[in-house]
């Protein structure tokens, strides 16, 4: 009987230790939710400093025009309920609040569509500038690195297209939106070198690729985007096809339809029109069902003139037993488009900046942006609002029933 109880006595002692090492690890180990990102948009500066200094990150405060209450915190570069360690580099980002008038906001103002072409890996070049051709639709590497070097220092942020179009404009107060097109689906503006070893392409960093993605890494805030107009060959890489098309989508890119043969519209039946738009939708069906943009860009800019009887066949149509509805179509053109709010607005034919140099002169890049700085977009920072000038408030038509706000 003594025995037994001398059992139990060390079963309980046992018992007793193991409750009290587990209590002690329980003690000694770290909350797991202490170590998650909190949210701290919407708290002040002191609240983030404390927290930071509670978790050993390394804080950096940054300061941009927004419609939030003045020093509030607006963004995080940490997203929320993401593991934190020591050392970790916290970004904020904090409200200036917004004085329209100091900013110069006017939505009512034009938006430039950029249009290239080719992306050259030279550097000897016997046109003007960055002109591959005496035409300046082939642009070298370098002019083009320059060209987004000047869209970012002159205030301009990427959006794509498909929002332009419909009316959303997500740019910080103060900035500008840009929107940037490539035609014709050439094999440099998404060159392929091979495939690693998980199956995934291998970007040629001196394609127009190369270049955006190495910009969206160098700018994060520039909002790097293109939309691409394929013809039947898409990017010259047959064997790439699917690959090619799928990672652009993924990564922030459009597609778009540029007709499959390039053709000019002025001397083609209506048939062969509905032919040529409707076989390169089929084709992307095939490859991105649901994942590209009805847009066309014209080639050569043809029709030219929204009359014309091969103009209705490029908007809607059917081939194939399948029916297609264009939302957009894009000229050549020459300058800058109409804000989407303004009476002028007619998303069935955009006009576009050529991409070139030609100093100065005949609507080139120069002259362009420079027009620019009297009419330019400028943005209130709410994608949800459209506000200009008293004066300018009659120039807004509001197709999309957003409030507007006038100083």
């Amino acid at each position: 009987m003594k025995r037994k109880l001398n059992v139990n006595r060390v079963l309980i002692a046992l018992i007793i230790l193991v409750v009290l090492i587990v209590l002690i690890v329980y003690l000694l180990t770290p909350n797991k939710k202490d170590n998650l990102m909190i949210d701290l948009t919407n708290k002040t500066v002191d609240e983030a400093k404390e927290f930071a200094s509670s978790h050993n990150l390394n804080l950096e405060i940054k300061e941009k025009y927004s419609p939030a209450l003045k020093d509030t915190i607006i963004e995080q570069n940490i997203e929320v309920d993401k593991e934190i360690n020591e050392g970790d580099n916290l970004v904020i980002y904090v409200s200036l609040g917004i004085n329209y008038e100091e900013l110069k906001v006017d939505e009512s103002g034009d938006v430039p569509i950029m249009m290239y072409h080719g992306i050259h890996n030279i550097t000897d070049n016997k046109y003007t500038g960055g002109n591959v051709d005496v035409d300046g639709y082939q642009r070298t590497k370098e002019a083009f690195e320059k060209d987004l070097e000047f869209y970012y220092k002159s205030g301009y942020r990427m959006i794509r297209l498909e929002d332009y179009v419909n009316g959303i404009i997500d740019v910080e107060a103060g900035l500008s939106p840009i929107i940037i097109t490539f035609d014709d689906g050439l094999e440099n503006n998404i060159k392929v070198t091979g495939l690693d070893e998980d199956g995934n392409i291998i970007i040629d960093p001196n394609c127009a690729i190369g270049v955006l993605e190495s910009f969206k890494k160098k700018y994060p805030d520039f909002n790097v985007t293109a939309t691409f107009f394929v013809n039947g060959g898409l990017f010259q890489q047959s064997e790439y096809n699917e690959k090619i098309l799928n990672w652009l989508v993924d990564n922030g890119y459009d597609i778009g339809n540029h007709s499959y043969s390039h053709a000019d519209f002025t001397s083609i039946s209506k048939e062969q029109a509905v032919q040529e738009i409707g076989s390169v939708y089929n084709l992307l069906d095939k490859y991105i069902p649901s994942k590209y943009v009805n847009i066309v860009a014209l080639p050569f800019g043809s029709p030219y003139d929204k009359d014309h009887d091969n103009f209705n066949s490029i908007l809607k149509g059917s081939y194939n037993g399948k029916e297609y509805q264009t939302i957009a179509t894009l000229r050549v053109g020459w300058e800058a488009e109409s804000s989407p709010f303004s009476n002028d607005f007619d998303k069935t034919f955009l006009k576009r900046i050529r991409a070139y140099d030609n100093n100065g002169v005949e609507f080139d890049i120069e002259m362009n942006f420079k027009i620019l700085e009297n009419n330019r977009y400028i943005s209130d920072g709410d994608k949800n609002t459209i506000t200009v000038p008293k004066d300018k408030e009659n120039e807004i038509s509001n197709s999309y029933k957003l409030p507007i706000k006038t100083y």
